[in-house]
């Protein structure tokens, strides 16, 4: 995938070569014909109006989508690879963690990254959090970084334009329009207090998180926007580790010479966070009151899914060295957990184990949300398959992911459709968090490689990892990581971060041969982001695609609003039908939706924009 894909001075030359080949008008040859498909753009505000309240809207078909009449692009062909376009990128970012020595627990523990697009131009920009120096040991300042999307394969540092240039120790992020405003706002994690930046529609953000009531202090990790009470405001789930500052800091090691990175054990839990959105810019902690106060939760990852399909939002949240939560929304307000009795609280062996990022989705083409957890070296990752009935089975070792994953340190992961085959695959990244850890396991890298784990169908996986290119192999001590189309040609590209090192932008080249369709969801009744939407996909043979809108996942980090759902081998006309039920309760179903478009649709309008997606390079 490259910006070139956008290079429209190669359509007329292949209309040319059609139009010889059809043997029409040989001596006149071609004619060129002015362009008329466009980028994918967000609709203007008008169409981001609220429409008549409705309990269900017929199916429709879809609308011509702007150049439906010319000719198809021809898809790419050759292996899928990540190419590393960091650099000629313009992404120059490095996680600073203030380390001196001192071996501080927060140092091991960042950084995330999230994609927002802030400026609704339909290019997703890349905000990447940093943490800072420590009193005292102060070398020089350290921001977290937006970059805009330029539309041509790079991006431009905005950070002080917008209004972000503020030092925090920052750990992670979020994204989502709070206000329902139709711009995504940011909300920041970190050592100390959190920070909430209101989108003011002009490039820039404002700084109201005293306004808004959520600095939420303490060791916070990764958050979730989402609307756990169905209201159509966004509310706020922030997780947090432990108790921890630096005059409670403890001495640890592993060679019984030298400080080491202490693991949690050493230190008390810390709740985590609810804030219920008032709808008047602020919000109030709720989090006794719905039943979510645990000072033992040790939480670093959470993932949104419903996972018994009853049209509410449920919450699993990961710990660290405690038992994992799963809870579940009671529709009043509170919630339950009921992470023993769905299986998901321990590992096999009954005991907690050292939980990472989190990410939930419909691997199997079930219709019921699974889980895919990070977990400490020699714990192996988790694959909890979610047989409906409101159990758990983890299946990563019937599937091989336990063996291949045992000596990995797994931050962040989740599912994505690399291929687009209509199957979600697995990427892990890895990296420990000890830098010494080598003196006392010689087998156990500080650096390690991510893992790529190709769904295969019927409970299988295979991995892939050194079989995409040179790039996504290589060892880094990872920490976030999170996917995007960043150059709007239908496939999924990566960025994984890595502690006090670079960031990196991992373009997936080839990807796009196969179909696809793209949808993002405006809310009305519901959140405007459609967090929560539920979005069917059934394709002429019977398959069934199922995705859900949402937030966080991962670790420390988000990924991209808008779904893409791989559609399998290209097939000449090609059409889909497509059924959103969203939070509010209402559905829509839309017929004969063409593949290889990114569609918009607005709850209870439908499609109110259809876009190609070109593919050549």
């Amino acid at each position: 995938m490259s910006a070139d894909n956008f290079d429209r001075s190669l359509r007329p030359a292949r209309r040319c070569a059609l139009c010889l080949i059809a043997g029409i008008s040989l001596l006149a040859g071609c004619k060129k014909a002015p362009s008329t498909e466009p980028t994918a753009v967000m609709p203007s505000r008008a169409d981001r109006a609220a429409v008549p309240p409705s309990e269900s809207t017929p199916a429709a078909p879809t609308p011509p989508a702007p150049g439906a009449d010319a000719v198809a692009p021809a898809h790419p062909s050759g292996p899928i690879e990540f190419t590393d376009i960091t650099a000629q990128a313009g992404i120059r970012f490095k996680h600073n963690t203030g380390a001196f020595g001192k071996k501080y627990l927060p140092e091991t523990m960042g950084s995330g990254v999230c994609f927002i697009d802030y400026d609704n131009d339909g290019w997703q920009d890349i905000l990447l959090i940093n943490s800072m120096d420590w009193p005292g040991h102060k070398s020089g300042n350290s921001y977290p970084a937006l970059y805009h999307n330029n539309q041509d394969g790079t991006f431009t540092d905005v950070t002080r334009q917008a209004g972000l240039a503020l030092e925090m120790y920052g750990l992670g992020c979020a994204v989502g329009d709070y206000d329902n405003d139709g711009y995504d706002d940011i909300y920041i994690t970190t050592v100390g207090s959190n920070h909430l930046f209101r989108n003011l529609h002009n490039g820039k953000f404002a700084d109201v998180t005293a306004k808004a009531g959520v600095a939420d202090p303490g060791f916070s990790s990764s958050a979730v926007w989402f609307d756990y009470d169905n209201d159509g405001k966004l509310d706020l789930f922030v997780a947090h580790y432990v108790e921890w500052s630096i005059d409670t800091d403890q001495y640890c090691s592993l060679d019984n010479k030298n400080k080491s990175y202490c693991t949690p054990q050493r230190f008390k839990g810390q709740s985590s966070t609810l804030f219920h959105n008032k709808g008047d810019g602020t919000f109030e902690n709720v989090t006794k009151k719905a039943g979510l106060y645990d000072p033992t939760s040790k939480a670093l990852g959470v993932a949104l899914l419903d996972y018994d399909n009853d049209g509410w939002l449920d919450l699993f949240v990961s710990n660290d060295t405690e038992p994992n939560k799963l809870y579940h929304n009671n529709h009043d307000g509170t919630f339950t957990d009921v992470g023993v009795a769905a299986g998901l609280a321990y590992g096999e062996a009954g005991t907690a184990r050292a939980g990472m990022g989190t990410d939930a989705a419909d691997y199997d083409n079930s219709g019921w949300q699974s889980l895919v957890l990070g977990n400490f070296t020699n714990e192996s990752m988790s694959l909890y398959h979610n047989d409906g009935s409101g159990l758990f089975t983890d299946e990563a070792p019937r599937t091989g992911i336990a063996t291949i994953s045992n000596k990995s340190l797994t931050f962040g992961t989740f599912f994505f459709d690399y291929d687009l085959d209509g199957r979600p695959d697995i990427l892990a990244v890895n990296g420990h968090v000890s830098d010494d850890i080598s003196v006392v396991q010689p087998n156990v890298k500080y650096a390690q490689p991510p893992h790529l784990f190709r769904n295969l169908g019927g409970n299988s996986f295979e991995e892939v990892t050194t079989k995409v290119g040179a790039a996504l192999p290589r060892p880094v001590v990872g920490r976030g990581a999170a996917y995007a189309d960043v150059d709007n040609d239908g496939d999924l590209d990566l960025v994984i971060t890595a502690n006090n090192g670079p960031a990196r932008l991992l373009r997936n080249d080839n990807g796009n041969k196969n179909d696809m369709l793209r949808v993002k969801t405006i809310g009305t009744r519901s959140n405007r982001d459609g967090i929560g939407a539920k979005v069917t996909v059934r394709t002429a043979n019977g398959t069934r695609l199922f995705a859900m809108v949402k937030t966080g996942s991962s670790y420390l980090s988000q990924s991209e609003l808008p779904l893409t759902f791989g559609l399998g081998k290209p097939e000449a006309g090609k059409t889909v039908s497509v059924e959103i039920v969203w939070p509010s309760g209402h559905k829509d179903s839309i017929a004969n939706v063409k593949a290889n478009q990114f569609i918009t649709v607005q709850e209870g309008k439908g499609i109110v924009t259809a876009h190609p997606l070109p593919f050549a390079r």
